[in-house]
């Protein structure tokens, strides 16, 4: 699968610039995990599941997970990926589990994302460059804050993971460092719209 196909269809089926921001978000922070965690030779297959793996949630949101290997189909992706793609939403909407390492951590960090992102939107800087975990553990805890971010998913990604949230907290806001310029860059690019 080409990453231009893959775009294309994130962008066919997605056109607010919140969704079209987090499939690249996701999309680098998997990438970012697939190096960290030895799976490098794997990386792009790692970033084009975080890109599409909401693929389906604007326009199918109480179809969520369910509709997504119809779509993916468009772009002949492999049932390995659309079993990536949809395990994401275990326990949620699908109950597809996480088996490889790869879409357990798709699990645990694609709502880290979302509850980085909004603190992140609550600094001076509004970055993630300068964010320490101390400071994402005292947001996780205000259930009021980004209360659409599941802390239970994000708890069990943890668990899957075999990791404490520190461990979780730490690694994921370092993989959201390592791309939030070519991200903010790129959706600019794609949208018009400024972070």
């Amino acid at each position: 699968m080409e990453r231009n196909d893959a775009l294309a269809l994130l962008r066919k089926y997605n056109g607010e610039p919140f969704h079209i921001m987090h499939g690249l978000t996701v999309e680098g922070v998997m990438r970012w995990y697939a190096q960290e965690m030895g799976y490098g030779d794997e990386a792009d297959f790692w970033g084009l599941v975080g890109l599409l793996h909401d693929v389906d949630f604007e326009k199918y949101p109480e179809q969520h997970c369910k509709k997504a290997p119809e779509l993916l189909k468009e772009i002949n992706a492999s049932d390995e990926f659309i079993h990536a793609v949809v395990c994401h939403g275990y326990g949620i909407c699908v109950d597809v589990a996480p088996e490889h390492q790869m879409e357990k951590v798709l699990y645990a960090a694609d709502e880290l994302t979302g509850l980085i992102w909004a603190a992140a939107q609550m600094r001076p800087s509004k970055s993630t460059k300068d964010m320490e975990v101390k400071s994402l553990k005292k947001k996780f805890k205000d259930k009021r804050f980004a209360a659409g971010c599941s802390r239970d998913v994000i708890e069990k990604g943890a668990a899957v993971l075999g990791w404490d949230l520190n461990e979780l907290f730490e690694k994921t806001i370092l993989a959201m460092r390592s791309c939030e310029d070519q991200v903010h860059e790129e959706c600019l690019a794609l949208t018009g719209v400024e972070k």
